[in-house]
């Protein structure tokens, strides 16, 4: 009986973003799955987030596994030490006194600037916004600021005013496709505005985010608007899609690549 409750718990708090970033959620659904490593209750953590393609694959490897615990520690092993060079690789693009933008909460950028700050030790700034409606961007800044990293937060509509002081722009991904990515409302939007301001744009993540198709989720309006009006409709996407060719590249643990380089790569791994 508590096993159940466990599970619940754990599948409330992705669907309610208690649980955030791509690779939390993946983390958070393997820990699920090993309390009952069934198919019904892979069909259940799969629903919670199906733009999650990072959680989807892992489920998928677990469910043909004869040993899934083995092979859970086994994907988390690696998907840490892909993590830790991706650190390692994003760290390289900052240099000292830049200005980086990001946006939402992604551990991915958090931890590619903690290595910079600490490992490298760089001076820096980083901008963000506070994405609205769960704020997901003040969330980062409490992370860096907890890591002794300077940031100033602006209201979403003051996105530009802040991306023109910056020297680079440096976001996570939900999911990767051969000619698109998906990730966070707004990043399709800031991604063109750093092409037009000239500011060289980076998506960080691991490939097994890598897959055929992007599904965006629609959240509850209640998350923007808990009113109601007959007259009053109101969307919630949480998500957008990106072009991979407005990128200037992508850090992965294949290290930093064009998009047709990691897409190619990506293709190669076999899940």
């Amino acid at each position: 009986m508590k096993k159940g409750r466990n599970i619940e718990k754990i599948l409330s708090d992705i669907v309610s973003v208690k649980i955030q970033g791509a690779e939390n959620i993946a983390k958070a659904g393997i820990k699920a799955f090993l309390l009952e490593p069934t198919k019904k209750s892979a069909k259940e953590i799969l629903k919670t987030r199906p733009t999650e393609p990072l959680m989807q694959n892992a489920i998928k490897i677990l469910l043909k596994s004869k040993r899934p615990s083995l092979t859970a520690k086994k994907f988390l092993k690696d998907l840490k030490k892909s993590h830790e060079k991706i650190a390692k690789y994003g760290a390289k693009l900052i240099k000292n006194d830049m200005n980086v933008y990001t946006h939402c909460h992604s551990s991915t950028v958090i931890d590619i600037l903690k290595y910079a700050k600490k490992k490298q030790k760089k001076k820096f700034v980083v901008y963000t916004t506070e994405v609205e409606p769960l704020l997901q961007g003040r969330a980062s800044a409490k992370d860096l600021a907890k890591a002794n990293i300077k940031i100033i937060v602006a209201p979403d509509l003051a996105a530009e005013q802040s991306l023109e002081k910056c020297d680079i722009f440096l976001f996570g991904a939900d999911a990767f496709t051969k000619t698109k990515l998906a990730n966070k409302i707004g990043t399709n939007m800031l991604v063109q505005l750093a092409k037009f301001h000239k500011i060289p744009r980076y998506s960080c993540g691991v490939s097994l985010k890598f897959g055929k198709k992007i599904e965006i989720e629609k959240r509850s309006s209640r998350e923007v608007w808990d009113d109601r009006d007959e007259k009053i409709d109101v969307i919630n996407p949480a998500f957008d899609k990106t072009k991979l060719k407005l990128l200037s590249g992508i850090v992965s643990e294949f290290g930093v690549l064009s998009p047709k380089q990691f897409v190619r790569k990506a293709k190669l791994k076999k899940i």
